[in-house]
This record gives C-alpha cells, structure tokens and sequence, in this order.
C-alpha cells in the first residue's frame, strides 16, 4: 500500500494494485447499459467513460462479448472482431487522457440468453447444463419488451478448451485496443458461476460433481488468459453467495474458499499475483428487489466476505450496495482493498468528488438503464454545480 501501516487506509487514500498506482480506491463497477449499437462502442460509450474517469481512478467496462454466442442483452458491446476492437481503442485512449486506468470486463453469458442473441437467431444458447433459468427471471428483448429463457444446449466436454480459448483471444483483443487489463466475469449466474454453483452444474464429466471439478473451467480460463497477457493485468469477479438467474450453491462458503484456495494455488505456481478479486456480497440488488440468497443477516454476510478476504492473497475489491458510509466502514475495518460502486456511478458521473466533499448525490432512474438513448440517462446526469434536471 502506498500509505504507511500506521496510517489507516481511507476510500480517497492512494492504492497500489500491482503496476498501478490508484490515488484513490472507489472503483467504477463493471454495469451493462446497453448503448453500443450492434456491439460496437459509439461516441456516446467515450462520454460516458470520460465523465466518470478520474486521474489515478480505476474504471471496469460494462459487461464485454467475448464471442458471438456470448450475449444476452440488446447492444452490448463485444471485443472479438477488429471494428469492435478499433471502437474500443477511443475509449480507452480518451479515459487514459484522464489519467485513469481501465480494465475490460470479459463476459459470456451462458445459459441467460436467447435464440435471437444467438448467430442465426434460431441456435439454443449454451451452458453447463440443459437446464433452463426458471419463470422466475425475465429476459430483456430487443424489442424492449420481456421473455423467458429458453433450454440451453449443454456443452460437450470437447467443446470447452474452444471456449477457453475464447476467452484468451478476447483478452488479447482487449490489450491491442489498449486497455490496462481484464476482469473475468465469474459471477451473478453467467456462463463460469453456471460452472460453479452445484444448484446448476449437472454435469457428470471431469467439469462436474466435486467442487474442485467444477472450478476447473474458471482455472482453466484463468491459466490461458494469464499466459496470454500477464496475471498482473487480469482481475477475477466472483458471487458464491448470489442466487441471481437461479445461481444458487448449496455452500457458498465453502465454494468461495475453494475457489480462492485455486486462485491462491495459480498465483503461486506463475509466481505473479492477479491484478485482484472482486467479490460482489449478498446484499447485491438486481431488477429492484434485494437478492435474498441463503444467508440472513448483514453480519453473516460480513463474516462470508471477511472470511474469503483473509483466505485470497492479494488485492480484494467488495461490491454489492454500497453507499459512501458503507465504503468508508469496510475500509475502515479492513473489509477491503478497494470498493466498487454501481447504480451511485451511473447517476453521478463525479461520485469520487461527491463522496470526498460529502455532497447530496443524484438520484439514478432504473427506466433508462437498459434503453439504448445515447444521452438520456446515459451521460446527461449533472455534474456537482450544475442544474438538476427537473426530472431528478
């Protein structure tokens, strides 16, 4: 760390996270907002990075396509063809003028897709099993309207090292558009959680059953990767204890630490650490209503996160419902490295000086984060000294 053991971290205390030097530790959460037309980032994608971009911040993309099978909301971007990569490359450019560093979240979405996100339209999307996401969850359409999850293909044992390999050309795209690094996305029921949650890995192969078999397409992914572009630029994003899209596992805990415990174990053999863990804990909220999950109270979540930061050797970022008081506390009490923030980063652009000065924030509108309107509720959230729109 940058500051002196005797000096107590705070959210706005400079961070060393491997090669790079944070000045401060609020984090902008990796949030899809569906505003890259037919996958390709716009200007509007460079506004919007921009606006949140600080000097020696830390920003993680929207959820990025490592393939085409890999989407599941309208207008994601994607990171597999060259005009996605050239798109890419303003960007970061442009947030890197800002003197902010910028990872790029690598997402496939698995089973939480449908045939018309698929090539052709007509193909089933592919998982872990076939077994579909229950009624309980919705699918957002191209048409704005909302479905249900059709019955994924279960993919075959020789069809995964093709995935992983998809995943380490992805990252190498993303470091020839000049992002700093990548996050895997591992979490929230996408298509690695589907591989580790034993609620929906079926499986009877060698990436099923055991809890280590079922890490074993994450570890997989994580050796390509690491291999390809360095462990220092590759961050890791996990949910054991999330049951979003029906992502349940009979014990997070234990599935946390055994994941950790496979993290801690590659770290050592490439004798390199990752750039971090990123662990999203259960007071997650998605479309509205708070994840239940298997846990109870704020203390039994404190004591899962708090369990698997002393486990994971290296930096450790918490997100999932934070507030500015709730950052300070888990900094305060050594609950963290760095926190990332959501929901509060789309409705203020500034939220790193609103929460240094302890300024009123803005107040976000669910409505338009899904809707592909370049400006509305996309970058025209004012500024700390602007007018408030009056719809705020």
């Amino acid at each position: 760390m940058a500051e002196s053991s005797l000096q107590q971290p705070s959210l706005f205390s400079p961070y060393k996270m491997g090669r790079f030097n944070l000045s401060h530790r609020i984090v902008l959460a990796p949030m899809t907002r569906c505003r890259a037309l037919n996958g390709i980032p716009q200007p509007a994608n460079i506004e919007y990075y921009v606006q949140r971009a600080t000097e020696g911040g830390f920003l993680i993309t929207e959820g990025t396509i490592i393939s085409p099978t890999g989407a599941g909301f309208p207008h994601v971007p994607g990171i597999y063809t060259q005009e996605q990569i050239d798109a890419w490359k303003k960007v970061v450019e442009a947030v890197h003028a800002k003197g902010s560093v910028i990872f790029c979240q690598l997402w496939h979405v698995g089973r939480a897709s449908n045939q018309v996100y698929q090539p052709g339209g007509t193909a089933s999307p592919i998982s872990s099993t076939d077994n579909p996401i229950s009624k309980r969850w919705k699918i957002l359409m191209p048409d704005g309207s909302y479905g249900t999850y059709p019955r994924p293909r279960r993919l075959q044992t020789s069809e995964i090292p093709e995935i992983v390999g998809h995943y380490r050309q992805a990252a190498i795209n993303a470091i020839q558009a000049g992002f700093d690094g990548i996050e895997i996305h591992g979490a929230h029921g996408y298509l690695i959680d589907q591989f580790l949650k034993d609620g929906i890995n079926d499986r009877t192969d060698e990436y099923g059953g055991s809890i280590g078999n079922r890490c074993k397409f994450l570890i997989q992914v994580l050796q390509s990767v690491t291999t390809a572009i360095g462990p220092d630029r590759v961050g890791i994003r996990i949910s054991p204890a999330i049951d979003h899209l029906d992502a349940m596992d009979s014990n997070p805990h234990n599935l946390g630490l055994a994941v950790i415990e496979r993290l801690n174990k590659l770290q050592a053999e490439l004798g390199e650490k990752l750039a971090y863990l990123h662990v999203t804990q259960p007071r997650y909220v998605a479309y509205g209503q708070t994840e239940s999950g298997p846990h109870g109270s704020e203390d039994e979540e404190m004591r899962l996160m708090r369990s698997w930061k002393r486990a994971y050797v290296g930096t450790f970022i918490c997100s999932g419902g934070f507030t500015r008081e709730l950052g300070v506390e888990a900094m305060a009490d050594g609950d963290a490295d760095l926190v990332s923030y959501g929901r509060l980063f789309i409705s203020n652009p500034d939220l790193v000086l609103r929460f240094k000065v302890n300024a009123p924030l803005n107040r976000y509108i669910r409505a338009t984060f899904y809707t592909q309107d370049p400006v509305v509720g996309y970058t025209d959230y004012p500024f700390l000294g602007q007018d408030r729109r009056a719809r705020l």
